[in-house]
């Protein structure tokens, strides 16, 4: 559609008011492309009664849950001892509704999305949002190692509440155990909505399925990429630009992507990855108390009790003037 509107050479304020609504006057007739645009198969929309998942709903969910994780530290601070369970309850009773209702649509979006017939996604919705709650205590006790694996980890932190207020990686950490436990649950969609919200807010981007023991510790964190199918041990500590990535795609007999088989590394307990370094393919195995320095590229496993490191740059001095 071309547009031709003149504006009048000395007009006056009335004329731009009456020019104006000759733009908005075509308003409808882009409307109209718009939708043309909605019947064909090259562009995206939804155009269903049933609601899609929400990533805004999703973020709301996620500090709710932070709120019941760490109570008293971020937006209900006015806890004692005394209404400490009727807050937990309150918070429990809301945030098991809304996980409910999300997770119902995350289901049935599964489904119409592939044609399948009725799972009962409702009645899915909630027994699945009562799994996830039914474990939550287990999910705080395991962030607490995580907290704790920083403060130990970090001479810079003063104290764990600085950890929990201010580190990006335990933030992103917080996000992915939510995340991971509706992963295993067989959520669609939501998971990976929880984790990018993390990836855009940090700069650490963690895969709700991969696999991570207790007491992990990301300094700093920026550019850290943990791939889906990666495996971490306990008490392992790896710095920012660090990339636990996939070698190679393989393929299917119809030339497909496999999407089920292992492509990222193995980390063992107590393994140390310093800042920049990328190791990839999905049997790659990093052995236990192995360090990798910073910068190292790795595509084969080592050792366990192994240091990896690269030589020393040959570094030119000159004498200014």
């Amino acid at each position: 559609m071309k547009i031709e509107l003149k504006h009048p050479e000395g007009g006056t304020c009335k004329d731009d008011r009456v020019h104006a609504q000759e733009y908005r006057s075509l308003l409808p007739d882009v409307v109209d492309e718009l939708v043309n645009s909605c019947q064909g198969s090259s562009c995206f929309e939804h155009i269903n009664t049933d609601p899609l998942p929400s990533r805004q709903r999703t973020i709301d969910l996620i500090e709710r849950c932070r709120d019941i994780l760490f109570p008293g530290y971020f937006r209900c601070q006015d806890i004692d001892k005394t209404s400490l369970k009727y807050k937990l309850g309150m918070d429990i009773s809301i945030f098991y509704d809304l996980l409910a209702a999300e997770i119902t649509y995350s289901i049935r979006h599964e489904c119409m999305r592939h044609e399948q017939s009725c799972q009962h996604c409702e009645g899915q919705g909630k027994e699945i949002a009562f799994q996830f709650i039914e474990k939550i205590t287990e999910l705080r006790s395991i962030l607490a190692t995580d907290v704790r694996a920083a403060y130990d980890g970090d001479p810079a932190a003063t104290n764990y509440d600085e950890i929990i207020f201010c580190y990006p990686g335990i933030f992103a950490i917080t996000v992915y155990r939510i995340a991971h436990r509706l992963y295993e649950l067989a959520v669609p969609v939501l998971p990976r909505i929880m984790t990018e919200y993390a990836h855009g807010i940090t700069g650490i981007d963690i895969h709700p399925g991969a696999n991570i023991g207790e007491s992990f510790f990301i300094d700093h964190g920026t550019g850290v990429v943990i791939g889906e199918t990666s495996q971490i041990g306990k008490r392992v500590k790896i710095y920012q630009g660090v990339t636990l990535g996939a070698l190679s795609f393989k393929r299917t007999e119809t030339g497909e992507l496999d999407r089920n088989s292992k492509r990222h590394p193995t980390l063992e307990d107590d393994v140390t990855v310093y800042a920049g370094s990328t190791i990839l393919g999905g049997e790659t195995v990093i052995g236990a108390r192995s360090v990798v320095g910073g910068n190292v590229w790795l595509t084969e496993s080592i050792p366990p009790d192994t240091k990896v490191l690269l030589n020393p740059p040959d570094l030119i001095l000159k004498k200014r003037g």
